[in-house]
Parts: C-alpha cells; sequence; structure tokens
C-alpha cells in the first residue's frame, strides 16, 4: 500500500512545491514554448524523431536544472513567471520571423525605440504571450504557499535535483551524440532557438560585459590628426555621409536588379555616380554594425567593449565642422560629443515641416533635407571654412513594416505587404513593400545630391551613401536581420556603398581618369568607411590607412 501511494504521487504531484513547479514550468516552456525548434529540426537532413525526442528531454532537463537552482519560496514563481513571459514572446519572434535570440540581439533590443517597438506588435503576439506565458503564469500564482521545510533540507532537495538534471542531459547526450555533434556543428544557429535558455544566456552575457568593460571616457584615437594644405583658392571639402538602413544591395538597380529601384540616381551623369557591387557589412544590425564602420580597427579587430572615440571625434579634433542628422533610434553614442539633431528637432526659425512629411511622431526621411541650411549655418563658422563633413542617419528600409517606410507618393511596386506579420503575406507582396522603399532611399539620394549641388559654390562637394547591414525577405524562412554573422545569409551583410562625386571638383580632377570604375567589383567592406573619409576631406592621422581608402590608389 505504501508503494501505491508513492505511485500515485508521481501521478498527483504536491504543485505546492517549488520543486515540483520548476519542474512542471521545465515541462510547459521547454516542450511547447520551443515549437519553432522542433519545426526547425524536422527541416534538417538525417533529424529523426528519435533525435528530436532525446534533443527535447535535454531541453527539459537544462531548464529544470536551472529552475532547481530557483527552487525556493520566495523566489521561485517570480522567475516562473518572467520566463514563461519572455518564452512566449521569444516563441512568436522565433517562429514568426525566423531569428536567433543571441547577445548581440539582446544589444539591438536595448536600443530600439518605440517606433521600431511598435511595428513588430501584433495580434499573435498578443495570442502566443497569453497561451505560453500568461495563462500558465496565472495559474502558478494561485498555487497556495507550500508546507514549511528547513532550509537545509531544502537546499540538499534542490541540489540533488540539479544533479539528477544534469545526469539526465549528459545521458541523452551521449545516445545520440554524433547526430547531436554534427548539427550542433553545422547549424549553429540551433542553440540561440531554445527557449528560454536563450534570452538567459543572451541577457547574462551582456550584463556581464556590461559589468566587466572599462568604465570612463573613450579612449583617444588620432590624436595627431591634421588637415592637408589645400591649393590657394581651393574650396573646402563638404562630404554627405548618408547611412542606410536595412538596404540590401541585390535590391538597387544600379547593381543589376531588374526592377528600377533607382530611377532618380539612374538619371545622374553615370561619370559621376559609383555604385560598389561587392560591399560587406561589419554586423547584421544597426548596433553592431554602426559602431564597427566608423571605427579604424575593421570588423576583424573590433572590439565593442572596449569605447573609443570615433570618426566624427578625430574629424572634429582635425577642426572639421560635423554634424550628425538622426532620422532614426540614435546614433549609438557615435555623435555624443559632436553636433546632433533629430528630425523633430529643428532651429528656432525653421520654417515648420510640409505636411505629410511627419506623421505619429515618424518622418520619412526626407525630412533630413528640411531647412538644411539652416542647421548648416548654425554650426561654427571657421570650422566651416575648414570643411565639413554631415552624416544623415536613415530609418531607411527598417522592417517589419516596410510599407510605413514609403510616402503614399512613392509606391511603384504593388500590390505591397501592409501587416507587420511578414509571413501572412505571399512573398511577392513583402518584396514589393520592401523595394518601395529602396525606391524612397533613391528620391532622397538625389535631391541630397541636388542640394550639395547648391552649395558647390561655397565648397567641393561629394557624397558616400553605405547601408549598416542588409535584410532577409524570406529566403529559407528568414525574414528581418539581425543572424550571428557567422550564420548570417548573404542577404543581410551585402550591403549598397554609392559615392558621388561631382566631375568639376577637385577630389575628382585629383583622381586618375577611368580609375574608379576599376572599383565596381572589387571586393569592400565598411572596414573602408574610415579611411575613406579621411582620404576624401583631406585629413591625416596615424590611425589612417590608405591601403583602407578606396579612393587612394586612384589618386594622381
Amino acid at each position: 500500500m505504501p508503494l501505491l501511494k508513492r505511485l500515485l504521487a508521481w501521478f498527483q504531484p504536491d504543485t505546492t512545491r517549488p520543486l515540483t513547479q520548476a519542474w512542471l514550468a521545465a515541462l510547459w516552456m521547454g516542450l511547447l514554448a520551443n515549437w519553432p525548434l522542433w519545426k526547425q529540426l524536422q527541416t534538417l537532413p538525417g533529424i529523426g524523431l528519435g533525435f528530436t525526442v532525446a534533443f527535447a528531454g535535454m531541453v527539459v532537463a537544462a531548464t529544470g536544472a536551472v529552475l532547481s537552482l530557483l527552487a525556493w519560496p520566495r523566489l521561485v514563481k517570480g522567475a516562473i513567471v518572467v520566463l514563461l513571459l519572455a518564452a512566449g514572446a521569444l516563441a512568436y519572434f522565433i517562429g514568426a520571423y525566423g531569428i536567433v535570440f543571441d547577445p548581440t540581439m539582446v544589444v539591438n533590443m536595448v536600443q530600439t525605440d518605440v517606433r521600431e517597438t511598435r511595428d513588430l506588435l501584433s495580434w499573435r503576439l498578443a495570442v502566443s504571450l497569453l497561451l505560453l506565458g500568461v495563462l500558465p503564469a496565472w495559474w502558478l500564482l494561485r498555487r497556495p504557499a507550500p508546507p514549511a521545510q528547513a532550509a537545509g533540507k531544502r537546499l540538499a532537495g534542490n541540489l540533488t535535483s540539479f544533479v539528477l538534471a544534469v545526469a539526465a542531459m549528459v545521458v541523452l547526450a551521449l545516445s545520440v551524440f554524433a547526430t547531436l555533434s554534427s548539427t550542433m556543428r553545422n547549424h549553429k544557429s540551433i542553440r540561440y532557438m531554445v527557449t528560454p535558455l536563450n534570452g538567459v544566456y543572451s541577457l547574462s552575457a551582456v550584463g556581464v560585459r556590461s559589468l566587466s568593460g572599462p568604465k570612463g571616457p573613450p579612449v583617444v584615437i588620432g590624436a595627431d590628426v591634421k588637415l592637408l594644405p589645400r591649393a590657394e583658392g581651393a574650396k573646402p571639402p563638404l562630404l554627405l555621409l548618408v547611412v542606410g538602413e536595412t538596404a540590401r544591395a541585390m535590391n538597387f538597380s544600379l547593381n543589376g536588379y531588374a526592377r528600377p529601384t533607382n530611377p532618380e540616381l539612374a538619371k545622374l551623369p553615370p561619370n559621376s555616380l559609383l555604385s560598389l557591387r561587392q560591399v560587406s557589412s561589419c554586423g547584421t544590425a544597426t548596433a553592431a554594425s554602426l559602431p564597427c564602420m566608423f571605427a579604424p580597427q575593421g570588423r576583424a579587430d573590433f572590439d565593442a567593449d572596449k569605447p573609443q572615440e570615433n570618426l566624427l571625434d578625430v574629424l572634429q579634433r582635425a577642426g572639421l565642422a560635423v554634424l550628425w542628422l538622426d532620422n532614426q533610434s540614435g546614433c549609438k553614442g557615435l555623435c555624443d560629443r559632436v553636433p546632433n539633431s533629430f528630425t523633430a528637432n529643428l532651429p528656432d526659425t525653421a520654417a515648420p515641416m510640409p505636411a505629410g512629411l511627419c506623421n505619429g511622431g515618424e518622418c520619412f526621411d526626407e525630412a533630413l533635407l528640411h531647412e538644411l541650411d539652416k542647421r548648416v549655418a548654425a554650426l561654427d563658422p571657421e570650422r566651416l571654412s575648414r570643411g565639413l563633413v554631415l552624416v544623415m542617419h536613415q530609418m531607411g528600409s527598417h522592417g517589419p513594416a516596410y510599407y510605413k517606410r514609403s510616402p503614399p507618393d512613392l509606391k511603384p511596386f504593388q500590390p505591397e505587404c501592409r501587416s507587420n506579420e511578414l509571413q501572412k503575406c505571399p512573398r511577392e507582396q513583402v518584396v514589393n513593400g520592401y523595394d518601395n522603399t529602396i525606391v524612397t532611399t533613391d528620391r532622397l539620394l538625389a535631391r541630397a545630391i541636388g542640394w550639395l549641388q547648391t552649395q558647390q559654390a561655397r565648397f567641393d562637394t561629394g557624397m558616400l551613401y553605405v547601408s549598416d547591414h542588409g535584410e532577409s525577405l524570406g529566403e529559407n524562412g528568414l525574414y528581418l536581420h539581425g543572424m550571428p554573422y557567422a550564420l548570417a545569409p548573404r542577404e543581410q551583410t551585402h550591403v549598397p556603398m554609392i559615392l558621388w562625386l561631382p566631375p568639376q571638383g577637385a577630389l575628382a580632377a585629383s583622381l586618375k581618369p577611368g580609375c574608379l570604375q576599376g572599383l565596381l567589383d572589387k571586393p569592400a567592406s565598411h572596414d573602408n568607411l574610415f579611411h575613406t573619409t579621411m582620404g576624401w576631406v583631406g585629413a591625416r592621422a596615424d590611425v589612417y590607412k590608405p591601403e583602407w581608402d578606396l579612393l587612394a590608389g586612384c589618386r594622381r
């Protein structure tokens, strides 16, 4: 009879006990909240039902091991509720967009603004949160307090549960070791799909990195920077750097795309415009790419955990005027020490934005050009006499609500997806909405060049445009961006880079005739931005590498 009671107790566990609650939560999250993982596993070659069952057991055991350490009366419910809600959200985003949740995604998430967050909200997200998070959390919070137990006995029970969970993981891993090692080696993204452990790991990694990082002011770079002397009567340079957002090179008609996504730029004289076709990004998300592309080291040696000055600091130290204009979620710290402004922050003397340019707290990128003369006039005239580097940071093609990024009069490709749930739209409608954003960027660049042409009596003008990263539009089930760089598809790392040099300008005159055409299919990357900009405006310092300056080899 006592044995029968024990057996029945297994099927009727005391749900007031913290350990029981921990393991019930581990089963719920490990099996149900990981439905995108199980779906992904079934698409991989050589993965059978036996491996999937063993891997599911490992996930449950790993989750149970973590929760066993938290199985204390005053701690366990709060911890489980937080993990349940996180699991519900992560299951939706991983399942809907095919993303993975790694430390880079955490940084990108932290730096996302309200507008971008709003674009990600949907009814399916609410349903996922309700079913996978809110309902089990509600059930858990209704459980009565557990019976009193000595702290030592509870600690022993928790440690025993932890050890047994780890042992179960080891046994299961050994039972499918060959398939497991092959899968983890060839499909590394799988490890960042295990919910909610991927969130726990990634948040912990970012937290530890933040706490252990160096404190104090950023490291000075380019302390010896100087401007090269200009010829008598030569005009100071005006370089417009346009930092694109989420634009992929393969959707630019200038690069051979079949659709006319660059109708305005295509009208410019071909000898003034250069669109490089083989450019790679520093990262797959703004938070990773932006600091890297403005640093001198290049992607291979750049360390985001070591704060340092950037290109803008060096140019300002050289005596140039620098201005950062932003129409996105900020400059990721790059513009903190130079004059900067958002599209909504106009000079006091500026005229109001034209009707339709800004709606609901969001502006189209063309707002970057509004009252630009007055923004420039507010800068230090002495610095302006030496030259100006003007940076425009676009909203660009940021998804998933691509339809919001193009104005009503600039939607040549129809019908377009009018939802932020891209997986619900036919892929051709997703591409239509995305291509409309490229046409919008094309018009911005053309009008920016038009503004530069109005400045030629005062400055030697030029423009360099490059996107921070690319975008997946449903290829292989992936949407948006942010994959770990080593695993990212080319759609997320192949970016456009466009140079405009007016033939009558001093810089164009200093280059060997026809030399620039040799750069069209030459491999380039974000690594070139820092050094090409330095060379363009005539700034030199110990951090300048002429071999990374795209134009250096073409100078006379």
